[in-house]
């Protein structure tokens, strides 16, 4: 392990190399990122998306090359509350500039969703080493339990609805713990995938929740506001998906906030203990079992969240909706980031779901893509784009 990998992440490089945070830098990378994710969302010209590609790939080589990349994560890392202000102010301005182009900003709350529904695996499977390949299963739980909610109790509020939702999946994916505990390695791997196949069929012949047709719901509405009605504000009109994009965004950011602080706090630790070392873990007084079932009901509950809000947002959701394949997809996205590294979801995320969007000679190969880059990282990288440091207890916590 490097010292400008350690330096990355100083919650989990104690010793280390010592670097100085810096606010300027968090806010000019920021900036930088949201431009180009700009750029890329708001234009159609392929030369035009390439030579972003280009030039922000080059950045990044030079940026390591140089240790500026290695101190905007130290600086990331060590001043939350100021990567929040520029990631508010950078939504700000992305929705601003995209406020009358609807596709884009669809775009942008499905890379946020996704990357709620990957925190939670990160939670699950690079801290606490529980797999799960059925994360777009307990995405789907989530999303009829929120088609059920405002079908057969029209008056609950729609807040209470993403929160019973994500309970939900919490409870289902409860119901499978019994069998994920009971079997280790590839043996709980298949448990996961069988469910994922279980809940599509069921749902196809289950006319409670619609069947195969799936079933209608009405769209957001919070706090007095419909959110499928467009937003007049400051004198500017912004299409109704920058309503969504901002709660998106608003559950996004919350979900890294509590990932964040379950990394640094003694749950991380006891969550690294079991992924490490079972037997080592449980010979200190760990209690395998329950810390494996923490990870599993919060990574569960966040997928069980942004389920509910994709389907409030569509006011559809049908079987076909929650492919196996998108859970593998979001995988991808987890291994291509860095296993355990949260830093590196959402450029992950940028990659494998925005690229195949954009560029249009890809588009028919999305999947051929996710294999060619998940072979490539496992051979080549196999810590990912943006690794995990390793955990040093002490000094800095």
């Amino acid at each position: 392990m490097s010292a400008s990998d350690m330096a990355a992440d100083p919650a989990l490089a104690g010793g280390g190399v010592s670097r100085r945070p810096a606010r300027w830098l968090v806010f000019a990378g920021v900036a930088l990122m949201t431009a180009a994710l700009g750029l890329i969302l708001g234009s159609d010209s392929q030369p035009m998306l390439l030579g972003t590609l280009g030039a922000m790939a080059a950045l990044g080589v030079g940026a390591r090359r140089l240790g500026v990349a290695a101190r905007f994560g130290a600086s990331c890392a060590a001043l939350p509350g100021t990567l929040a202000l520029a990631g508010l102010l950078a939504f700000g301005a992305l929705a601003t500039a995209l406020r009358e182009d609807p596709f884009p900003l669809l775009i942008l709350c499905t890379l946020l969703l996704y990357a709620t529904v990957c925190l939670g695996l990160n939670i699950q499977i690079g801290y606490a080493g529980v797999v799960n390949f059925s994360a777009m299963a307990f995405f789907g739980v989530g999303s009829y339990a929120a088609a059920w909610l405002t079908t057969n109790a029209p008056t609950l509020p729609h807040l209470a609805v993403l929160a019973l939702a994500g309970g939900a999946a919490a409870l289902v994916g409860a119901m499978l713990l019994f069998p994920v505990l009971r079997t280790r390695g590839h043996y709980a791997s298949l448990v996961t995938v069988a469910f994922a196949v279980l809940f599509r069929s069921f749902m196809e012949v289950n006319e409670t929740f619609g069947g195969a047709q799936g079933m209608k719901l009405p769209g957001l509405s919070m706090f007095g506001h419909d959110f499928n009605d467009d937003i007049e504000l400051f004198g500017l009109t912004f299409t109704f998906y920058a309503g969504y994009a901002a709660v998106a965004f608003a559950i996004a950011l919350s979900a890294l906030a509590l990932t964040w602080r379950i990394e640094r706090s003694w749950i991380g630790v006891n969550f690294d203990a079991v992924r490490s070392d079972e037997i080592a873990a449980a010979c200190f007084g760990i209690n395998i079992a329950r810390w494996k079932i923490t990870a599993f009901l919060i990574g569960n509950a966040f997928a069980g969240v942004a389920g509910a809000l994709f389907a409030l947002m569509t006011g559809f959701v049908a079987p076909n909706n929650f492919n196996f394949g998108d859970s593998l997809v979001m995988l991808s996205i987890l291994v291509l980031g860095g296993l355990g590294n949260l830093w590196g979801i959402l450029p992950a995320a940028l990659i494998v779901i925005i690229l195949p969007e954009k560029l249009q000679a890809i588009q028919e190969y999305r999947f051929l893509l996710y294999a060619a880059a998940v072979i490539a990282i496992l051979l080549f990288r196999p810590q990912g784009l943006f690794p995990r440091g390793v955990r040093v207890l002490g000094g800095r916590s």
